[in-house]
């Protein structure tokens, strides 16, 4: 490597085996981390996909400067691909001139002999085992604990994942954490509609046309339905605000989670008095989501805990106006263009959708507050980060592991 020239590229290997089919949050941040990566010459990227999961992983941008190369190699059940990654995947990576290896999704293989990055995304599995299955607790908590004692990187995705993170596992090593938020897709969360009548096909596409600026009025809500995200307490809150606003919509887009929280969901809208007008939208695409949320009314992300909250930031991208909770990652990203409420308080949360529903100046300065912000969030920033701290782990004798 010359000292005048360009840096030479560091091969990373990163493992994306637990990546969903229709990923939200982490599995969202994995797979834009990746085609980010994809697009720098300074990062020679190998990805590791379970063997019927390649396709997407191919980076948008064909023929980028660095070569990627995906491996479709892991098993697809779970317990299948734990083994994998702690049994198989130290050996395969061996044979590769990787410099180092990051696990996006809390787990690291004990085995690999090189420098290590783990992602932690937020600390629910100690703060609340109640939202996880059982088995899952004890993987991810014995997983974060390990990274903390052994990884020679650790990506926290915001401040707040980074203080619960010392408070529950430190003192931590300063010089191994590095905060790095997610970014946006700004060429598709963005606050106008790409052609003109675009956002009515793309709503009409989920047979949920009607609603929006030429039809009824809608609150939406974006996310995974599971415990964290509150439903029933914004479905609580609608059941007040439909007394003040006849014509209003709520639509709830987000594929089901874990356990009974769908059932506990249409409980809680049958309990509202306002069943028939709740729409279930189920899992939106990433190539919808953006109309929804540019047409509706207001946005609500009252989630009780989050890592990050990416939803929340790509509202806001699209100039969406944005009722969320404070006490989690949601107000660090979002607290100068957010309303934001306790968590679990239906009536505080149905007030300040109330606030938004009814304009006024303040809401156009939090639309164009919101742009601004989440502007500065962008996967290529993210990218730049993680290949600052590759750069610098890989100039590390690995920590070493058992």
């Amino acid at each position: 490597m010359s000292g005048t020239g360009p840096l030479d590229p560091v091969h990373v290997s990163l493992d994306a085996t637990a990546v969903p089919p229709h990923p939200a949050g982490a599995g969202r941040y994995c797979l834009e981390l990746a085609h980010a990566l994809a697009r720098r010459a300074d990062i020679e990227l190998t990805i590791w996909t379970r063997s019927n999961d390649a396709r997407r992983w191919v980076a948008p941008d064909a023929g980028g400067p660095a070569p990627v190369t995906i491996v479709p190699v892991a098993p697809s059940s779970r317990p299948a691909r734990l083994a994998w990654e702690q049994v198989r995947l130290p050996r395969l990576v061996a044979r590769l001139p990787v410099g180092v290896h990051h696990g996006p999704h809390y787990t690291l293989p004990a085995a690999a002999k090189l420098p290590r990055v783990a992602t932690i995304h937020d600390l629910t599995f100690f703060d609340h085992p109640e939202w996880h299955e059982r088995t899952k607790v004890l993987l991810f908590r014995k997983a974060i604990r390990y990274a903390v004692a052994h990884a020679d990187g650790v990506v926290c995705v915001s401040s707040f994942t980074a203080a619960r993170l010392d408070h529950l596992l430190g003192p931590l090593r300063p010089e191994i954490v590095s905060v790095i938020p997610h970014g946006v897709d700004h060429a598709l969360f963005r606050p106008t509609e790409p052609t003109p009548g675009a956002d009515a096909e793309a709503l009409a596409s989920l047979g949920i046309d009607g609603l929006g600026a030429d039809g009824y009025p809608f609150v939406l809500s974006v996310g995974t339905v599971e415990p964290r995200k509150d439903l029933p307490t914004l479905v609580a809150a609608f059941g007040h605000l439909r007394r003040r606003h006849d014509d209003l919509r709520l639509v709830l887009a987000g594929g089901p989670g874990w356990r009974d929280a769908s059932a506990q969901l249409d409980r809680a809208i049958d309990a509202s008095g306002a069943h028939d007008r709740v729409v279930r939208a189920g899992y939106v695409p990433d190539v919808v989501l953006p109309a929804l949320l540019r047409t509706a009314a207001a946005v609500a992300y009252p989630s009780i805990e989050e890592g990050f909250g990416l939803p929340a930031l790509e509202a806001m991208a699209c100039g969406a106006p944005l009722v969320t909770t404070t006490g989690s990652a949601m107000e660090e990203v979002a607290s100068r263009a957010a309303l934001l409420v306790p968590p679990q308080n239906a009536t505080a949360l149905a007030e300040a959708l109330d606030e938004v529903l009814r304009g006024g100046a303040a809401l156009a300065d939090r639309r164009r507050t919101g742009i601004a912000e989440a502007g500065t969030f962008t996967w290529d920033a993210s990218a730049d980060a993680h290949s600052v701290l590759y750069r610098l782990v890989g100039t590390l004798p690995p920590a070493g592991g058992e």
